[in-house]
């Protein structure tokens, strides 16, 4: 059995704080965006189309973050979570409801996505001209983790459990009366991703995608160095 390490555990926070608000902030910034290129004006008249982080921070959803943190520290995982305070969207303001809101779950992940390119690139940059960094330097574990956690939280939201964004996806291909009883789940969502992550499905389903994202970007380093 790992024992439970807190200088370790706070050690890793520290890392992952920078790239974990960045990519809920800019998660929920993408969220917000594209529903304001659909004709949705909702979230910026709630003054949340900003990249500062008072604005999107969620006390439980940072909670979860802190808590996930700490716990996987002391069994050696990636798998850490959070979220933001979810952007406000309005459907009506769509042409076409449910592809709208197919458009806006798709943005979150995409901007986590991106986020970890971003993160790759700087570690590259950091990897070409800072030669003698050591390899366990905070900025560069900063980096790596930008680049996990990043890719983690674009895989976790696109777990199609209602109110996830893959839920939104989801429902957008399937009939209307089906994607109604689908999404009412919505009330029991977190108590199915709590049960899936106490029972470690959660990990066995999302662990193989992420393993492989975090591998491409890595292999784009590579090929640079």
């Amino acid at each position: 059995m790992t024992s439970f390490n807190l200088s370790q555990a706070l050690h890793q926070l520290s890392i992952y704080s920078l790239p974990v608000l960045a990519g809920m902030v800019l998660h929920e910034l993408a969220h917000g965006w594209v529903a304001y290129k659909l004709g949705d004006p909702t979230a910026r008249l709630a003054g949340r189309l900003t990249l500062n982080p008072l604005r999107h921070m969620d006390p439980m959803g940072l909670a979860f973050f802190v808590f996930t943190s700490l716990s996987g520290a002391a069994l050696d995982t990636p798998l850490v979570f959070g979220w933001a305070k979810p952007i406000p969207v309005n459907p009506r303001y769509f042409r076409r409801t449910r592809l709208g809101m197919a458009l806006v779950a798709l943005a979150g992940a995409t901007a986590n996505l991106l986020l970890a390119f971003c993160f790759s690139l700087a570690l590259l940059l950091l990897l070409l001209n800072v030669p003698a960094l050591p390899k366990d330097s905070f900025i560069l574990q900063v980096c790596e983790a930008g680049i996990v956690l990043n890719c983690s939280l674009a895989w976790f939201n696109l777990l199609p459990v209602p109110p996830l964004d893959g839920s939104k996806v989801l429902a957008c291909l399937l009939a209307a009366p089906l994607a109604r009883l689908y999404l009412s789940l919505e009330r029991y969502g977190m108590l199915i991703v709590l049960m899936l992550l106490a029972t470690g499905l959660l990990g066995r389903v999302i662990r193989p995608l992420i393993d492989v994202t975090v591998k491409f970007f890595f292999n784009i380093i590579t090929r640079f160095l």
